[in-house]
């Protein structure tokens, strides 16, 4: 009986153990990953209300075929990435501003987005973590990834993207501008922390 006695307490002492041991491990995991302020939270939901808008998803493609249009279709005449004639470059058809002639839209350094920053077919929390990731991104810092979300002119074109073929306005970003740069900014200035999935 004695020795049953000391086994049920062997039993109890180890399973106390177990469970202090794995409450540590998970505290010290929460530790470790970084809280985002509601501000922060705030900011990155706006500046993901615009990223994750047809404007700029068209040309951040998973298949290579650049897409156009409302509907987000694939690019009309069989355009993709790499159609090995220099004739189909984007630079062809699309140039420094809207064409509102030909309904093409124009902006500096008309392109697609590389292939290591497919965004089509991700959900905002995805596609943050591969805009911040520096083996998919170009390498850039947050610093140029500021710069290049707020300042450059293609990405801007979201809120100039001229009219189509049949004469109709493009749908804007559901965000203003300015509201987007601001967000931009504040998220990357309160440390560009990527919430948690809800």
């Amino acid at each position: 009986m004695k020795s049953l006695y000391s086994w049920q307490s062997i039993t109890l002492l180890i399973f106390i153990v177990v469970l202090v041991s794995f409450k540590t491990i998970s505290s010290s995991n929460n530790v470790d990953a970084p809280n985002i302020s509601p501000e922060s939270e705030t900011a990155f939901h706006t500046m993901m209300d615009v990223l994750t808008h047809k404007r700029c998803v068209n040309c951040h493609p998973n298949d290579n075929i650049p897409k156009q249009g409302e509907d987000s279709h694939a690019h009309r005449f069989g355009i993709t990435r790499s159609n090995g004639v220099s004739a189909t470059n984007c630079n062809t058809c699309h140039q420094s501003s809207n064409n509102n002639y030909s309904g093409v839209p124009g902006a500096p350094e008309w392109a697609l987005a590389p292939q290591s920053m497919a965004w089509e077919g991700l959900n905002r929390y995805e596609i943050a973590r591969v805009m911040m990731d520096k083996s998919k991104n170009g390498n850039r810092t947050t610093e140029d990834l500021m710069h290049h979300l707020t300042e450059h002119e293609l990405v801007l074109w979201a809120w100039d993207p001229g009219i189509d073929a049949e004469g109709n306005a493009r749908e804007l970003p559901p965000v203003s501008k300015e509201d987007y740069i601001k967000a931009v900014k504040k998220w990357i200035d309160a440390g560009a922390i990527i919430p948690e999935e809800k």
